[in-house]
């Protein structure tokens, strides 16, 4: 993954934990280096052993840093990084969550060795859409789970997330409904 996503990590713990909190995620998951770049590919495993230590040192489940980490990547780093972008996104949760597939294509053109996950929409409704999650990354389910509900908040709309088909168990993706 791009460093910033690691770098975002960084920012969350720091921000609610503390400089020395995060001292002590990098020591255990083993990173040395004082900064991530953020326009550099890391592996995916020192990705994990971040959210692993910092499951670890929080004592807090994996699922639920990665879920809290998808609401701060929308809250913060998204907003942030790609304003421009993510107003282009739409104008409402609904109409967000449905141009959501074409949201890594203009990411893409930024960072050419991007190898983003692929979201789909069926069952659309005024108030609810099924949300399809496909990725080669396992285990990510909570953190996509934490980017609609940072969504639901950036578009300050009450919503809820019901993970409906899991990888994890069997199914060939993840699937969500959302609602609104």
């Amino acid at each position: 993954m791009y460093g910033m996503v690691n770098r975002a990590i960084e920012d969350m713990v720091v921000s609610g934990y503390g400089q020395e909190t995060w001292e002590r995620v990098k020591e255990k998951a083993g990173f040395e280096d004082e900064v991530f770049v953020s326009t550099e590919a890391y592996p995916d495993e020192l990705t994990y052993a971040l959210v692993g230590a910092a499951s670890s040192i929080l004592k807090t489940p994996p699922a639920d840093v990665l879920e809290a980490f998808g609401v701060y990547w929308v809250v913060k780093t998204a907003q942030e990084g790609y304003g421009d972008m993510m107003a282009a996104g739409g104008k409402t949760l609904g109409e967000f969550l449905e141009n959501l597939p074409n949201f890594h294509s203009r990411v893409s053109m930024i960072f050419p060795h991007l190898s983003p996950p692929r979201f789909y929409c069926s069952d659309i409704k005024p108030n609810s859409i099924h949300m399809h999650y496909q990725s080669h990354r396992d285990g990510l389910a909570p953190f996509v789970v934490g980017l609609l509900k940072g969504l639901g908040q950036r578009f300050s709309t009450p919503m809820t997330v019901e993970q409906i088909a899991s990888k994890s168990a069997g199914a060939d993706h993840d699937e969500f409904i959302v609602r609104w």
